[in-house]
């Protein structure tokens, strides 16, 4: 388990924080859904971008992806998620070309575990 797994671990930081989102969305259950949708279509391009920049070395792309996917993140209280994009910002920003695979393994395996969260959860406000 790596740093920013155990944080998550450690202070209870759930994969999507449903509560606090549909608080934030005045519980509008179709906008909800609409956003995961949006979410998942602007995904790939940036996790594409991501993996480049880590395959080239590039902190400063890793860094500068790190934090638009963050953001992205954070707006969808998807938090274990955006604790490890927050991780791969931090570790381009201060230029740990060595810690980018193994973070960037990190965050790959957050967005396979949110997604289907997601799905669920459009599934579940639909009933």
């Amino acid at each position: 388990m790596n740093f920013y797994e155990q944080l998550c671990a450690r202070c209870g930081i759930e994969i999507l924080d449903i509560s606090e989102l549909m608080k934030r969305l005045d519980n509008d259950r179709e906008f909800l859904a609409e956003l995961f949708d949006i979410f998942k279509m602007d995904l790939p391009p940036h996790m594409q971008q991501l993996r480049d920049a880590v395959g080239r070395g590039d902190a400063k792309g890793v860094a500068t992806e790190g934090h638009s996917l963050k953001g992205m993140l954070l707006n969808l209280s998807a938090n274990q998620a955006a604790v490890a994009t927050g991780a791969l910002e931090k570790i381009g920003q201060e230029n740990h070309i060595e810690k980018m695979k193994p973070a960037l393994a990190g965050f790959e395996r957050e967005i396979a575990a949110l997604l289907p969260e997601m799905e669920n959860c459009v599934k579940e406000i639909s009933t």
